[in-house]
C-alpha cells in the first residue's frame, strides 16, 4: 500500500516542517522567489519575455537604430593639380 514519496500525507508533513522552520512570512517570500526564478529561467531558455510572448527587442532596436543613423562619410580627396 505504499504510494511513493509524494503521497498526500508525506507532502503535508513536509509542509508542516517547512512552516515550523521558516515561518509563514518567509515561506511565502521563498515561494515567490522560486516562482520568479523558474519564470526567468524558462523565458531565457525559450526566448520569451515575462508575459510568455516571443521577445523581438533585438530586431526592433536594430531596425530603428539603422533608420535613425546618418552617414558621415567624406568624399575622397581630389587629386587635381
Amino acid at each position: 500500500m505504499e504510494r511513493g514519496l509524494f503521497a498526500p500525507m508525506h507532502l503535508l508533513v513536509i509542509l508542516i516542517i517547512c512552516l515550523l522552520i521558516f515561518g509563514p512570512k518567509k515561506l511565502g517570500e521563498l515561494g515567490k522567489g522560486l516562482g520568479e526564478g523558474i519564470r526567468n529561467f524558462k523565458s531565457s531558455m525559450g526566448g520569451n519575455d515575462a508575459n510568455g510572448k516571443p521577445s523581438s527587442t533585438s530586431n526592433t532596436t536594430n531596425s530603428t537604430s539603422n533608420t535613425n543613423s546618418t552617414s558621415t562619410t567624406t568624399p575622397p580627396p581630389d587629386d587635381k593639380k
